[in-house]
């Protein structure tokens, strides 16, 4: 049964992550509650899920055993995703002056490597899983070009500016081609070995360790980018965003930006 859910996942195309995702999820059910699928079944799991992840994690779940049931022919049993409640800001996203920070004090210290990995990170508005996907070979064109499951193209650009940076270091580290960033083995590196080194930087430089990890510089890119170009269709292509609503949530402030304005503001 799993076989042949994992060939229909193959048959639509879906990425390795996904894959091994749905897989999960069903293998999950199908251990707490058996191969014998019910519909009382389902909704006992819905609220199993519910009682003990977060909502996203409940969704994603959720997504992957209605896939299931779509691949046995049973897509009327499909279960309701749940809804998410969008914050009204954003929470944890690096500012600009500890971002600029971070960078300046990487490269005085010479750790030109983790230096350049910070950059790429928000200059890029790259996810961590894209940023690994970094050549020699990119820097040279410019840009990146990534194959999404639908044969669609994205283009993740690197700026002329960090281009020619960047250059000049490959050329001073004699490196011309492969991967750009690599571990101390020298194979490329992990989402989990930045997300760590990332946190070391940021206790050594005294700023906050939970605004400082990958997906943090991808919002400091989008809102830096909506500061200087007010384009949000735009900006829902560079991220990658196919709903432009997902977008949009970069037009409110951060939690630290509200707090400011409303202590400035508010005088009664």
């Amino acid at each position: 049964m799993l076989k042949k859910f994992e060939r229909h996942l193959r048959e639509k195309n879906l990425s390795k992550n996904t894959i091994s995702s749905y897989i999960f999820a069903v293998k999950q059910f199908i251990e707490k509650f058996g191969d014998h699928i019910t519909q009382k079944k389902l909704r006992d799991y819905k609220v199993w899920l519910i009682e003990n992840f977060k909502p996203k994690t409940v969704n994603l779940r959720l997504g992957a055993i209605n896939s299931f049931l779509e691949s046995i022919g049973k897509e009327k049993w499909n279960i309701q995703l749940i809804k998410i409640q969008q914050k009204t800001f954003l929470e944890n996203v690096i500012s600009k002056a500890d971002y600029e920070f971070l960078k300046n004090s990487l490269k005085k210290d010479n750790e030109i490597f983790w230096y350049f990995v910070v950059r790429f990170l928000g200059a890029t508005g790259a996810r961590i899983s894209e940023f690994v996907q970094f050549k020699v070979e990119h820097v040279k064109m410019g840009y990146l070009d990534l194959y999404s499951k639908g044969g669609k193209v994205r283009r993740i650009y690197i700026p002329k500016a960090l281009q020619k940076e960047a250059l000049k270091w490959l050329s001073e580290t004699m490196q011309e081609s492969g991967y750009l960033f690599k571990n101390r083995f020298g194979e490329r590196i992990t989402p989990r070995g930045i997300s760590g080194q990332l946190k070391v930087f940021a206790k050594r430089y005294g700023i906050d360790p939970k605004v400082v990890y990958p997906h943090s510089f991808r919002h400091r890119f989008a809102k830096s980018f909506l500061e200087k170009c007010n384009d949000i269709a735009f900006l829902a292509d560079l991220m990658g965003h196919e709903n432009i609503e997902t977008t949009r949530i970069y037009l409110r402030k951060t939690a630290t930006e509200q707090r400011i304005i409303v202590d400035k503001v508010i005088d009664w």
